[in-house]
């Protein structure tokens, strides 16, 4: 944690308001959002209870499994998710700008300029908290490789057509929510948390509603009261007021109401299939949709006040303006689309349960360059993160008192300009220690030389002056202008060169089988009621 965000859970604590950790939103908030409350049975992670789902806050779409345990009803409850999100992902699949890029040729091995497709926008899910990204990724895994009856007739449970295919596009969610700076997958908590400081602890700041408490309070309530009401109020049926983000639920609810309202649900069944008159049956059909009716209104009581707070803090984001990468980093994110919407149209298999070894490295070597893009990007964009920079001795704003034209001793000098410049920070600053500014969103470079004897600092400038002698217009600061220069870099470099799958050393497992085929997952005794 850095000083700038202990400082601001300190004020936090002293006023009883979340205090701002930015002043820009560094995470895109799309305009349709499709909101994801997903809830789980109680120990078994596996099987789904019920979700809200929708791009409507007024009208969510409310899934439920009255009993969990059974094979079918889960079934049919992942065929009504589908029908809701790839739908919505569909909608951004067909809409396209042609754009040119570099890709290397097959037959000569050169890079050559080539017209493709880009996405124009991409969807986008928001989950409560990080347990609900993890739901999804577990959603994923358990549904891509299962198979349906037109894809293997001979199939002893056969999923629902369009289920495998929400299990590949859950998936790619869930990986890119992996990748720092990502928001294609995002978790409400982790969107506040990055944007407010509270006066609570990093866990405690994963309940959305204490986290609520802290950033808009209700009617002055002070965050430490309305967080505490939130956690743990209850009314006077010990039931919470406001129930837990999902996807886990209280246990005093699935004791006292959840687990009775399910065995009522049971019992009604076993009656309606074992009616042998027509009136026992109708009676006993109408004690079912009775008994069905209750779960769902248990479910939708649980699930509503998490879906009206999502809402609410997509709504605070909203006010927050957007970062100027922000766009760069989206239209990584729809490249990402993109390319897995080609793989499902190629045909491709699922991803599968592990990567190689290839794979696995290039994935971790993109995700700490994401990192490392990421809170430059932030810094850069943000006063108020560039501050904790500055306080860290990672970056420092300084007033450019003096310039001095100096040139390389070549056959063809060089400008090398030197800036005296005045600064209040400390930065950590050794002898030709490298430091950078933004100029005209490119970063410029300059080195340190030395401290002067009343403390000012002499920076060399190296690049970004143009190829004749004299630099060019607008590429060395004048005299009086104040800029921000951080001591790390704007760009992050490339890792190594990694071999081919094809090449992967026998220490790392050697090349990739070609029958290793991913098959379904086996049958269990748990997957029939």
């Amino acid at each position: 944690m850095s000083l700038i965000s202990t400082l601001a859970r300190m004020e936090a604590v002293e006023s009883g308001r979340a205090q701002p950790l930015a002043t820009m939103r560094h995470r895109r908030v799309s305009e349709r959002p499709l909101v994801l409350l997903p809830l789980t049975t109680a120990g078994e992670a596996g099987a789904p209870l019920g979700a809200l789902v929708g791009t409507d806050p007024e009208e969510p779409r409310l899934l439920v499994v009255p009993q969990p345990r059974d094979r079918d009803l889960r079934f049919t409850f992942l065929a009504d998710l589908a029908e809701e999100v790839l739908p919505y992902v569909d909608a951004f699949t067909d809409v396209v700008e042609l754009v040119e890029r570099n890709e290397t040729d097959a037959e000569t091995g050169k890079k050559v300029r080539v017209e493709v497709e880009l996405c124009a926008d991409a969807p986008q899910l928001i989950v409560p908290s990080r347990a609900g990204i993890e739901y999804v990724r577990l959603l994923g895994r358990s549904t891509r490789f299962r198979r349906t009856a037109e894809q293997d007739p001979e199939t002893p449970f056969p999923a629902p057509p369009r289920v495998p295919l929400l299990g590949r596009w859950l998936t790619h969610f869930g990986e890119r929510a992996r990748v720092p700076g990502s928001s294609l997958l995002l978790a409400a908590t982790d969107l506040l948390n990055r944007h407010w400081a509270t006066g609570q602890s990093s866990l405690e700041d994963q309940h959305l509603g204490a986290l609520l408490a802290w950033i808009d309070p209700a009617d002055g309530v002070p965050g430490r009261e309305g967080a505490l009401r939130a956690e743990v109020g209850r009314d006077e049926r010990g039931q919470l007021f406001c129930p837990p983000a999902g996807p886990a639920t209280d246990p005093a609810f699935d004791n006292r109401l959840l687990a009775p309202a399910i065995e009522r649900y049971d019992r009604a069944r076993q009656a309606s299939g074992a009616a042998e008159d027509p009136e026992a049956a109708e009676r006993a059909l109408g004690e079912l949709l009775a008994a069905e009716r209750e779960v769902r209104r248990l479910v939708v009581s649980q699930l509503k006040p998490t879906w009206d707070a999502v809402w609410r803090a997509i709504g605070l984001l909203r006010e927050l303006p957007e970062g100027a990468r922000v766009e760069d980093r989206w239209t990584r994110d729809r490249w990402s689309f993109t390319a897995h919407r080609d793989r499902v149209a190629a045909g491709e298999p699922p991803q599968p349960r592990r990567d190689d070894a290839v794979t696995a490295a290039q994935k971790l070597s993109a995700r700490e360059q994401a990192q490392g893009q990421l809170e430059a990007q932030e810094a850069l964009d943000d006063p108020l993160v560039l501050a904790g920079r500055r306080l860290a001795g990672e970056a420092f704003a300084a007033e450019v008192v003096e310039v001095t034209m100096a040139w390389t001793e070549s056959k063809r000098p060089a400008p090398r300009p030197l800036l005296t410049v005045r600064t209040d920070d400390r930065p950590h600053l050794a002898e030709r220690v490298r430091v950078y500014r933004s100029l005209e969103g490119k970063p410029q470079t300059a080195e340190f030389v030395r401290y002067e004897e009343d403390g000012s600092l002499v920076l060399r400038v190296l690049d970004r002056m143009g190829r004749s002698r004299e630099p060019a217009e607008g590429s060395v600061p004048e005299k009086g202008e104040r800029i921000a220069w951080t001591l790390f870099e704007h760009d992050q470099r490339g890792g190594p060169k990694l071999p081919d799958p094809e090449e992967t050393p026998w220490t790392h497992g050697g090349p990739p089988r070609a029958d290793a085929v991913e098959l379904p997952d086996p049958v269990t005794p748990e997957d029939v009621l």
